[in-house]
């Protein structure tokens, strides 16, 4: 297990990691989310003694890294695949760790085979693509056979098959009883492949829960409708506490109503409905309604800028 208690990190007058808290637990994946600049980075890497907090307490499996009596059977990380020295081939690189930190020799072929880099485990680290070297650096994190796992970004450069091999891989890892923690900017990607939820923003932590349960509290209710005579029904259901939005001609999407209140509101209203769904929540939808004043780098939107398709949206709002 993961442990951080009351973890501060702060660099003169800015604070880059502000009263964090968390644990990642053995047997689930963690998604682990925030803005550019919230402090996710820094906070892995006090995780793992490569910066040292100016207060607070990191630990793994109850210690702190520097004093784990082998870190690289405790916890595997992958920070930065392109740290790699380019010239040694995968097989050497993999192989100059497991010598110094005493591991079998077997192991080396082990990962190579896992992260599907034994073909190529004589080539330079130097030729290979983005996707390979993020496998190699997986190989890395691996090599120990460690009780935890810390991947940053760990799909970029991936081809679809890699994205759904790292999926399968992080969920392995759980059922095995790993602690996994992945952090990622892909929202899609990490509503696929974890079970609970660690948001930061701004240096703190914004959630700590499932991701069902972020789901249902951040993610409002929202239903799309069609109907001939749509717009008839904008004004009722905004007046109910809703927003609404018209993608397109005789469509609504309906923000903070269920089904059944919309369906009732169109009854009392004659307007015929010839298409009524809820809309599955997401994790992005949670993740920037989390995140809205949060973000230490915005940008601004683009004059003109509309919903992507060459059409502007309609937006009603209570």
């Amino acid at each position: 297990m993961i442990e951080v208690t009351r973890l501060t990190k702060r660099y003169g007058a800015t604070t880059a990691v502000d009263d964090v808290s968390f644990r990642v637990e053995p047997g689930r994946v963690t998604g682990f989310l925030g803005p550019n600049g919230a402090g996710k980075s820094t906070t892995l890497r006090m995780v793992l003694g490569l910066d040292r907090p100016t207060s607070g307490r990191a630990t793994v499996e109850g210690r702190a890294y520097a004093d784990l009596p082998a870190p690289i059977r405790s916890v595997g990380a992958m920070l930065d695949s392109r740290s790699i020295h380019p010239g040694r081939t995968a097989a050497a690189h993999l192989r100059s760790i497991s010598e110094t930190h005493g591991l079998p020799r077997r192991r080396v072929g082990e990962v190579l085979e896992l992260t599907g880099l034994a073909a190529v485990a004589r080539r330079r680290v130097g030729t290979f693509s983005l996707g390979m070297t993020q496998r190699l650096g997986i190989a890395t994190a691996l090599l120990g056979d460690p009780a935890a796992v810390l991947l940053d970004e760990p799909v970029n450069g991936l081809d679809p098959e890699g994205v759904l091999w790292i999926r399968a891989l992080a969920r392995r890892m759980a059922a095995e009883g790993r602690a996994v923690l992945i952090s990622s900017h892909l929202m899609s990607e990490v509503e696929q492949t974890v079970d609970h939820v660690l948001v930061l923003g701004a240096g703190r932590v914004l959630a700590d829960s499932p991701l069902q349960q972020l789901l249902e509290q951040e993610a409002p209710p929202r239903v799309r409708v069609r109907a001939e005579d749509v717009a008839r029904l904008v004004g009722p259901l905004v007046a109910a506490g809703a927003s609404v939005s018209e993608p397109e001609p005789h469509v609504a999407e309906v923000t903070g109503l269920t089904a059944d209140r919309v369906a009732r509101i169109a009854g009392e209203r004659d307007v015929v409905l010839t298409a009524l769904a809820p809309v599955e929540r997401s994790l992005e939808e949670a993740y920037f309604a989390l995140t809205a004043g949060a973000a230490r780098h915005r940008s601004q939107p683009l004059p003109g800028a509309d919903d992507g398709a060459g059409t502007t949206t309609k937006e009603h709002r209570a």
